[in-house]
């Protein structure tokens, strides 16, 4: 049983798992099986894994996978995962150390991971610079559910808006703490996310999705005088900020932010980016 070997290779070789750095590894044999399964990896697949530890995913995957690139951090786990790779003859796994979201991915066009949920969010917005066909990803509970949310939601966040632009993405099932060693004090998602190209998901929509949802609860126009740091490093005055606010749709300024769709966000975005290309203050906030 996945449980009591777990514990028994973390016993053998003294190690004691850090909740602090999202170390809660998978013990729920169920559970695995249904990710493997929603992963769908044949055998020209190249998968990518990111805080492989023990090797709970990578070894089923790579019984199936071209390759696997499974990235670990935690300098005392690599030894075992590489050590129980070789006694299972898995010659198909490259495990790189090191910090996943400083570092550069190989090519590959799958991903199945547990991330670590400490980086959920860097992992998530990295992940969508590369193409892949899809990745199957277990998060915090909470975290899944503003991915998926919807606009007027309590969950409906900066995230929700740049998924729904970006990707389509599914919550698959949720996995209670108990199916993790050790538990987490919080549920579990697994997530589908498939990403999908739009142009118009550029650096200043996000600075000005980022603007908005600082104040998510007011409206557009007020939240962006209020936060029009975010958008433009160059200074103006308050009065300068409602001109450029004054000439948006109207209809949308007077909207509340949790009730803007993705797609308003972008007209917003659009139209300040011209308003500021105008005034000649673009340029200064584009670099």
């Amino acid at each position: 049983m996945l449980a009591q070997e777990t514990s028994r290779l973390l016993k053998k070789h003294q190690i004691r798992l850090d909740r602090r750095k999202g170390q809660n590894y998978l013990i729920n044999n169920h559970i695995l099986s249904r990710i493997v399964e929603k992963a769908n990896i044949n055998d020209s697949d190249v998968v990518l894994e990111i805080g492989a530890g023990i090797g709970t995913l990578t070894i089923p995957i790579a019984r199936k996978a071209a390759k696997v690139i499974a990235f670990e951090q935690d300098k005392r786990i690599v030894p075992i995962l590489q050590k129980r790779l070789r006694e299972l003859a898995i010659s198909n796994v490259e495990v790189l150390e090191g910090d996943a979201t400083k570092m550069e991915f190989p090519h590959f066009n799958k991903v199945v991971s547990n991330l670590p949920y400490q980086i959920s969010s860097p992992i998530t917005f990295k992940l969508l610079k590369y193409d892949f066909d899809y990745a199957i990803l277990m998060y915090q509970l909470e975290f899944a559910q503003r991915m998926v949310a919807k606009p007027g939601t309590s969950n409906y966040s900066r995230l929700s808006v740049l998924m729904n632009l970006c990707t389509h993405t599914e919550l698959l099932f949720k996995v209670p703490p108990n199916a993790f060693l050790p538990p987490p004090r919080i549920s579990s998602a697994v997530i589908k996310l498939t990403p999908q190209k739009n142009p118009n998901v550029d650096e200043f929509f996000i600075k000005t999705c980022r603007a908005l949802f600082q104040h998510k609860k007011k409206k557009s126009g007020k939240a962006l005088l209020q936060s029009f740091h975010e958008i433009s490093s160059f200074y103006l005055e308050k009065g300068e900020i409602r001109d450029i606010i004054s000439e948006l749709d109207k209809e949308l300024t007077e909207k509340r932010v949790f009730k803007l769709d993705g797609e308003e966000i972008l007209i917003i975005s659009k139209e300040l980016k011209e308003l500021m290309n105008n005034t000649k203050l673009g340029s200064k906030n584009s670099s």
